[in-house]
């Protein structure tokens, strides 16, 4: 009995191993292909708030490689919107301010020139990200930028190639674009002839605190890479930035919540079970309901996120 039970056992090992490394394979794959899939979601920490963009991989490759480049980089850390046409485009990518610097400003070292890739499937409508670049010169584009404030696609898709749209801000991102955009504009001089500013005093020198400056960049982890909570978090950090700052909040867990703390707001957002929390500790102890999981993380879904 023992002599035929062992090559049973044996082939039951083999087969359970089998099993797993096929299990295993599945997993790997479903993760890869997860990650191909997914457009890799790019974080601008703003003086306006947090302005989200879906990065388009597989459309524009050779664009969203030079864009990430420079985030990973840190080359966008304390880079301003130096430009904002009304009704058109706000723009950014090309100058940091640099307190140490006689001009205060500094362009943003190039990484090269990334080949066009325009398409007509992607065209300049509101709340798509396109490179900027030099007149009749369709290869020309480096570091900087523009969000489109409305359809520009009769102009933009038609002259110099195209511009090539690499990304899309989130819904509630185009809130802080808008914010961005309804800044007044002064002309400080070529290139800063449309520059935006906030709590600008007239015939006084402008400084770090008038720009809209973007403080940071990031890559937010994928989708698949996060549990619901995080993704709900990152989605009201975007849509309510003034409660939800800075971000992202410090992380922690405790009695069963996942939560986030906001330093700026002194506020806790939290998820337990299936229902999303708040406490704000300066306005009182009890901590407040804010509705289920499951419906915020379809909202976030539905809004990218």
């Amino acid at each position: 009995m023992k002599i035929l039970l062992s090559p049973i056992r044996r082939r039951a090992a083999a087969l359970r191993e089998r099993a797993l490394a096929l299990v295993l394979g599945s997993t790997l794959a479903l993760a890869a292909a997860q990650a191909q899939a997914e457009n890799t979601l790019v974080r601008l920490h703003t003086t306006q708030g947090p302005i989200d963009m879906q990065l388009l991989d597989a459309d524009a490759p050779k664009t969203v490689a030079n864009f990430l480049a420079y985030v990973n980089g840190g080359d966008y850390q304390d880079v301003f919107f130096h430009r904002s046409a009304s009704n058109f485009v706000v723009q950014a990518g090309g100058f940091r301010w640099v307190a140490a610097s006689a001009s205060c400003c500094q362009a943003v070292t190039s990484r090269g020139k990334v080949q066009n890739e325009f398409s007509a499937t992607r065209s300049n409508l509101r709340g798509t990200v396109a490179m900027a670049k030099v007149g009749s010169d369709p290869d020309s584009a480096t570091s900087q930028w523009f969000v489109n404030l409305g359809n520009n696609a009769a102009n933009l898709d038609q002259q110099n190639g195209g511009f090539t749209v690499f990304a899309r801000v989130t819904i509630p991102s185009m809130a802080t674009v808008d914010r961005i955009a309804a800044l007044p504009i002064v002309n400080a001089g070529a290139p800063y002839n449309e520059l935006p500013v906030s709590g600008w005093v007239p015939k006084t020198p402008i400084l770090r605190s008038n720009l809209a400056l973007i403080e940071r960049a990031e890559v937010l982890p994928p989708r698949w890479q996060q549990n619901d909570a995080q993704r709900v978090f990152d989605y009201l950090e975007a849509a309510y930035p003034q409660y939800a700052y800075p971000s992202p909040g410090a992380s922690g867990a405790v009695d069963g919540y996942i939560y986030r703390y906001y330093s700026g707001s002194k506020a806790y957002v939290g998820v337990k079970g299936d229902q999303v929390f708040y406490l704000v500790p300066e306005l009182g102890p009890s901590i407040q309901p804010m509705g289920s999981l499951t419906e915020w993380l379809s909202t976030a879904h539905k809004s990218g996120y």
